[in-house]
């Protein structure tokens, strides 16, 4: 990519995404409670009375149930309407969204429509499939009683703050409140920080685990990392192209922070992961609360503000070019300005717009973190003279998905719902790509980079082939039918609703069925013959029935000539049909880099000279540690606080002039 062209067309792209954005879901794991009990914000948007003219002769008042598909699951409510066709009171009576995100954005739209009168709302940022389910089941409600949909769909949102514009000062400005802006919020004399959603601390809220190097938990534990074969092997492996001043300052840094955390009452707990450093985060529904009480200690205490759901839209910058504010929106239509010392960019990535991947790294597969990171600080940055790094367009690439799983579970319980995901995972399985042609030793599904990596870069997604005899098999044997060396590698949200029957030696009844709706749902596919299934999968038929044969002489033989397999990874197919093809995609979980950053993570301009007042944090910053994909287990969170931490400091000294 010519980079005179980066600028201009990733600003189209971000333009298109910010109307796509709106259809697009949040992801994360099923903690959330049985009901959407959190409070939402004050709305936005002015009271207004229902036009009780528009009240059909049929409407009938009264409470009615209805249900709509949420991202994690149904979401089923209780609307009730008086006589006037007026909607008091919206209850949800079950509900399986994140906590902190998809719940937030339920209960806000539910104060909308209660305050508004109406459907015409948008989405939440972060939480699009949440709110469309939430509007969507209360639209049925609506038709049940009888009343009149188009006048709620109609009826227009007014936003309080329209045409207003207020100004605001401080020390430093903080832009996202993901791990790394919180981080970051710590030091300042005066802080204010945006975010764009309701929810603080972004996609650390959807985490596992992050790397903190050496560590005291680490070292009392036995287990401490040598810490230049670390730094000399992870430059190596990255073929020099990083910054090696950027690498040390993490892996020396990083344990630091573990420590830092803790006194922050935000505790992780230490695991020896295979030899790896991992810190699990606290649990799921308390991260937000610890991070607000972060926050809390330090940004209100010094006299700023934390103010959610205010999105960025431009850099101010003086007369010299130094950043010296920044222009944002707030839901209720307020323009806010505020201005600044210090600037510091942690707005989490550009892995949510899909337009801005593809043409930055060719990557059409699933986003598996938050929405609502489109990439808009980036080109707010870039803007005004930010340099695109040489190595811009890395993803962090970190795990197999199977299409079919989602619809399976309005079918199926967890477990059986996802016997697709989890044979994606399997080593002794044939895998192709998009032509049919087989493009891997699949052990590489034992390793989650490895796994993703190679995938995707043989296509938007790759097939799992099955055949019948091996269904039988996994019916009577479970996955020790098939040989499997262990468990699948999935991450634990995977598999914690099924957790109990999560092993080798459990049964996979009702395979058969299961298989069946996975093709009649259109995500997989089914052929009584080899070249049935190739026809039917859109695979090129000879070049399918070639890698086949060769498949089946390598599992006879033991030996695999094509990709080296080890023997007691290469299982027989059987002699006849029916076969199957499960879809499996690669979730991308953030983007790495976009700004180019010194170790004091000052933004570098095009003659990589610091721009004064500009700092960045997080996954903008990210590209200085890989070449151009993310390879690091743990490294992403692990740097994101880190980098928050450090970057907090400095941008606070650069306003304070006490660096």
């Amino acid at each position: 990519m010519h980079k005179q062209a980066v600028r201009p067309l990733l600003k189209v792209s971000v333009c298109l995404i910010l109307v796509l954005s709106l259809i697009s879901g949040c992801s994360g794991n099923n903690s959330a409670g049985p009901a959407a009990s959190e409070q939402p914000s004050a709305s936005p948007e002015a009271t207004q009375p229902a036009d009780t003219s528009a009240v059909p002769e049929a409407f009938k008042a009264g409470t009615y149930k209805a249900e709509a598909d949420g991202k994690d699951g149904k979401i089923q409510v209780e609307v009730t309407l008086d006589a006037e066709s007026v909607i008091t009171d919206i209850q949800v009576v079950s509900q399986n969204e994140t906590a902190g995100i998809g719940v937030e954005a339920i209960n806000k739209i539910k104060e909308e429509i209660i305050a508004g009168q109406t459907l015409a709302i948008d989405a939440v940022s972060g939480a699009s499939e949440s709110s469309t389910a939430i509007l969507t089941a209360v639209e049925d409600a609506v038709k049940q009683a009888g009343g009149n949909v188009e006048a709620f769909k109609s009826r227009a949102v007014v936003k309080s703050g329209e045409g207003k514009t207020e100004q605001l000062s401080a020390d430093v400005v903080v832009v996202g409140a993901g791990a790394s802006g919180v981080s970051a919020a710590d030091k300042g004399a005066k802080v204010i920080l945006i975010e764009k959603t309701a929810t603080i601390g972004g996609a650390s809220n959807l985490s596992w685990a992050g790397k903190f190097y050496n560590s005291s938990a680490a070292v009392s534990s036995g287990l401490k990392v040598e810490v230049e074969k670390e730094i000399g092997d992870w430059i190596v492996n990255n073929h020099w192209r990083v910054d090696a001043a950027a690498i040390r300052q993490y892996v020396t840094k990083s344990g630091e922070t573990y420590d830092w955390l803790t006194g922050k009452g935000y505790t992780t707990t230490f695991l020896n992961f295979g030899g790896e450093q991992l810190h699990m985060l606290p649990a799921y529904d308390t991260r937000q609360d610890l991070l607000k009480a972060m926050l809390a200690e330090s940004v209100e205490k010094g006299g700023g503000q934390v103010i959610t759901e205010t999105t960025a839209q431009k850099l101010i910058t003086g007369s010299n070019g130094e950043v010296t504010g920044v222009v944002a929106g707030k839901a209720d239509g307020t323009v806010l300005e505020i201005t600044g010392k210090s600037i510091v960019m942690a707005t989490g990535g550009y892995a949510g717009n899909k337009e801005m991947v593809k043409e930055a790294f060719g990557f059409e597969g699933v986003n598996g973190g938050l929405g609502q990171n489109i990439g808009e600080g980036l080109q707010m940055s870039w803007d005004i003279g930010a340099k695109v790094p040489d190595n811009f367009g890395g993803q962090m690439l970190h795990q197999t998905l199977a299409r079919a799983t989602d619809k399976l579970k309005a079918e199926y319980e967890p477990f059986e719902a996802s016997y697709p995901l989890m044979l994606s995972y399997l080593p002794t399985l044939m895998n192709v790509g998009p032509s049919g042609a087989r493009f891997r030793d699949e052990a590489a599904t034992l390793t989650a980079v490895a796994a993703a990596n190679t995938s995707a870069f043989n296509g938007a997604y790759h097939l799992v082939i099955l055949s019948q005899a091996q269904i039988d098999a996994l019916k009577t044997k479970g996955m020790n039918g098939l040989k499997a060396p262990g468990l699948p590698g999935m991450p634990p949200e995977f598999y914690a609703s099924f957790a109990d029957k999560f092993t080798l030696d459990q049964p996979w009844k009702d395979a058969d069925k299961v298989f069946e709706s996975m093709v009649a749902n259109g995500d997989g596919f089914k052929g009584n013959t080899i070249e049935e299934l190739a026809k039917n999968a859109g695979m090129d038929a000879a070049v399918f029935a070639a890698d086949f044969k060769l498949y089946q002489e390598a599992a006879k033989t033991g030996i695999d000539t094509e990709f080296g397999k080890a023997k007691e990874y290469l299982l027989p197919m059987g002699e006849s049909g029916p076969y199957y093809a499960i879809i499996s995609e690669i979730n991308n979980l953030c983007s790495v880099g976009g700004l180019l950053v010194n170790t004091k993570f000052q933004v570098l301009n095009d003659k990589r000279v610091p721009i004064k007042g500009l700092y960045a944090v997080g996954v903008e910053s990210e590209g200085v540690l890989f070449n151009d994909t993310y390879v690091g287990n743990g490294v992403g969170l692990g740097y994101s606080f880190t980098s928050g931490r450090l970057g907090g400091e400095d941008a606070a000294a650069g306003a304070l002039g006490t660096e």
